[in-house]
């Protein structure tokens, strides 16, 4: 089978993570009798200093046409005097958009091997942690009506709408019901349904949706007890499902109780069946060039990659049992590294991975 991928490095460390990623699925295609076809594209910070936009139309048209897209990181200081339409992160809220990917699926899976890295108590922890948080992407606060006007209460003012259809809500809360299907079957909803009537509409939409799924579990928690649950006692989730906001705060909340955000892949998703896979860390200037980077996360959602969009279930496997094998022998990047363990750079974690998937 032939594959195309989108490739966009981005920033700081992305393009070292995304060149290991790109010789582990490499290694697949060679061991499964597949081809990945891989074309790089400008989008972030080395778009603006080459074309002086963060998302170039030729870009987004590139990974329109493909497959699916794999991105490494955008951003840094270099670019943070720039006005919002013009910063690089502005990038990723085009891609979703243009891309219609309307669906971020977050797993935070604590790994047997880097319990130690956990910042929480072992008797909370358990025998492990697997919570998948899947957030609304396109629509809320971050695309919702905004502006500043002068004749404030106390003077300029600046405003940000959330609001969310009946559409949206049906849509992001299926996906979320048909994966806790796959899983331990419950649903929480997370929302501030006391306060918000966007939030409100969405507990009411949860509600009926529910109906059609029974052998589901539906529970509704405020976003306040849900952040608090996550590190009081996280194994009582199976699939959150919540607003874009909401879902970026406790979705990097869910990645840091597994110990290291570098490890954590993500996978947006939309209607197309088209899907965008990005680690969940960001561009990390300060150790970019340095063969410092952690490539795992973005590894790992590359395996994320094989299984939702090419359905090619044994590759991911393969590959996310390399990453466990790996661990298991003690290697680790300086950002879960760990007294007794052995130190690697992001090439040796990406070639070790690689000997992994041989063997």
């Amino acid at each position: 089978m032939k594959y195309n991928i989108a490739l966009i490095p981005g920033d700081g460390i992305g393009p070292e993570v995304i060149k290991e990623t790109v010789k582990v699925l490499e290694t697949i295609g060679q061991l499964y009798n597949h081809e990945f076809r891989f074309q790089e594209v400008l989008v972030g910070g080395c778009a603006i200093d080459a074309t002086g936009e963060p998302l170039p139309q030729a870009s987004l048209d590139i990974c329109k046409n493909s497959d699916a897209v794999l991105l490494g990181a955008v951003g840094g200081e270099k670019w943070d005097t720039l006005p919002g339409h013009l910063r690089p992160e502005r990038a990723l809220l085009g891609l979703r958009e243009g891309l219609g990917l309307y669906a971020n699926l977050r797993p935070a899976v604590l790994h047997g091997a880097l319990k130690e890295a956990c910042p929480l108590k072992p008797e909370i922890v358990g025998d492990g942690l697997d919570v998948c948080v899947v957030r609304e992407l396109i629509g809320g606060i971050y695309f919702g009506e905004r502006g500043r006007r002068a004749n404030g209460k106390m003077g300029e003012e600046a405003y940000d709408t959330e609001a969310y259809s009946v559409g949206e809500v049906e849509r992001i809360g299926s996906l979320a019901f048909e994966l806790a299907l796959k899983r331990n079957k419950k649903v929480t909803s997370v929302d501030k349904a006391n306060v918000l009537e966007s939030s409100r509409l969405w507990r009411s939409v949860m509600v009926e949706l529910s109906k059609n799924y029974p052998e589901v579990t539906l529970e509704h928690m405020y976003v306040d007890n849900a952040a608090m649950q996550l590190v009081r006692n996280p194994r009582q989730f199976d699939v959150i499902v919540t607003t874009n906001m909401f879902g970026d705060i406790l979705s990097d909340e869910a990645s840091m109780i597994t110990g290291s955000i570098g490890m954590l892949p993500s996978a947006s998703l939309g209607t197309s069946g088209l899907g965008l896979y990005e680690p969940i860390h960001g561009s990390a200037p300060d150790i970019a060039g340095q063969n410092k980077a952690n490539p795992i996360a973005t590894i790992l959602s590359a395996a994320m990659m094989l299984r939702i969009t090419f359905g090619l279930d044994a590759e991911a496997e393969a590959v996310e049992g390399a990453v466990t094998r790996v661990l298991e022998a003690g290697y680790r990047t300086g950002d879960i590294y760990s007294e007794g363990c052995k130190l690697v750079g992001t090439t040796e974690m990406g070639n070790l991975i690689i000997e992994a998937i041989k063997r």
